[in-house]
């Protein structure tokens, strides 16, 4: 069997856990199992080669910070090399440009465009275990990219599908995916199994076990996905997979809470043609995610629009509400919102499971301020200093500690 296992920062944080990497992959190996690892760079290390370029400049280079920041993960994928093969096994470290990846010239944001696996499958050929540099790639003029926030876990993916992996394992200090945070609601129990879209729902909503771009690239190559925890390999993690693979489907599989929400209300909005499209269109065109809409006309012909950003894009927004203003009656910002979702596949052939939800929040005297569905979640945007309750109280309902 062919194992991809992605390390990530924490897991490969000083030489100790290195060290603890190099035995989790020996382990794998003496069962038999041919392996490419991709690791990040060591906690911290990113952000210190950050703080060296803004000491020269306030607006570095992409093209030189490219060059910089992909360091990081170079020193991991040689450190981690050497400790393999100081105890035996025949390891091999690669760059993104020695695995064969290509990407476009979005430097700092890169895309994979393609994968030349032919040095990896000469290196297993060779009875190797190839350890790589994640994060990075090079464009097909071979400038060197950065693949953004991440991007290892991105490389991994990516190499899987190329190379047409049995698994590709994402190790982290989390042991899997979990029915809610077990921060908030100790109850929680980790899932077996969780679908492609599941797992997007909840990484978008606030979960952060996974990035949204590997679990995207997941389903399209059909990737069998296994986020796992580098501190207790023992355990066995989650498997993120098709839903046709998923043979139980619960109603709600998890809980996910987002405080990173603020909530925009412009009242007495002129409610001409297009002032809605006028709206957005400014937004968008800021690089403003815009999440949750609700649109509500008076009978003065007056319109009233909530919508809810991230926090990030709060200063961004600002500017461009202000360009709106002769058009409203009046602005408001609240931050002290935040958004709680149930995700599950299971809903689409069951009913009710919004009316639960609503009435588990009334039992608990919690106003909904917007509601957001699609076919596998219900997100509403509540007061802030109710989301836990929120969280446990839904998370009971559904049984999820079951």
């Amino acid at each position: 069997m062919l194992k991809v296992l992605k390390f990530g920062g924490t897991s490969v944080g000083n030489l100790d856990r290195i060290q603890n990497v190099a035995n989790i992959i020996k382990k794998i190996r003496d069962e038999g199992h041919d392996i490419i690892a991709v690791v990040s760079a060591m906690s911290g290390e990113t952000n210190k080669l950050i703080d060296y370029a803004e000491h020269f400049s306030s607006n570095p280079n992409r093209i030189e910070m490219d060059m910089l920041l992909s360091s990081g993960e170079r020193v991991t994928s040689a450190l981690l090399s050497i400790a393999l093969n100081e105890q035996g096994y025949k390891a091999t470290s690669m760059s993104g440009r020695e695995a064969g990846i290509k990407t476009d010239s979005s430097h700092t944001k890169a895309r994979i465009e393609d994968i030349d696996t032919t040095a990896m499958k000469d290196a297993m050929k060779a009875g190797k275990i190839i350890v790589v540099a994640g994060f990075q790639g090079v464009t097909f003029e071979g400038r060197v990219t950065t693949l953004g926030r991440g991007g290892s876990d991105l490389t991994a993916v990516a190499i899987a599908g190329a190379i047409n992996a049995d698994v590709c394992e994402i190790y982290t200090d989390v042991d899997g995916i979990y029915t809610t945070d077990p921060r908030i609601e100790p109850k929680a129990k980790k899932l077996d199994k969780i679908s492609y879209d599941e797992m997007l729902e909840l990484a978008s909503l606030g979960a952060k076990v996974l990035q949204n771009r590997s679990v995207e690239m997941a389903k399209k190559l059909n990737v069998n996905l296994i986020s796992r925890s580098s501190f207790t390999p023992e355990v066995e993690g989650t498997l993120i997979t098709k839903e046709e693979n998923i043979m139980e489907k619960p109603i709600v599989s998890g809980i996910a809470l987002d405080r990173n929400q603020i909530r925009v209300g412009m009242y007495g909005v002129k409610d001409r043609p297009g002032i809605a499209a006028s709206i957005f269109t400014s937004l968008a065109n800021e690089n403003i995610n815009v999440d949750m809409i609700v649109q509500t006309v008076g009978v003065d012909g007056k319109a009233d629009l909530d919508f809810t950003i991230p926090t990030t894009d709060f200063e961004a927004c600002k500017k461009v509400m202000e360009t709106f203003r002769t058009d409203t009656r009046n602005i408001e910002y609240n931050d002290s919102i935040c958004k709680v979702s149930i995700v599950g596949v299971g809903m689409k052939s069951h009913t009710g499971v919004a009316s639960k939800a609503f009435a588990t929040l009334a039992n608990e005297n919690i106003n909904i301020r917007i509601i957001s569905t699609s076919e596998i979640k219900i997100s509403m945007v509540i007061e802030e200093k109710y989301a836990e309750l929120a969280v446990r109280a839904l998370h009971e309902v559904y049984n999820l500690d079951k």
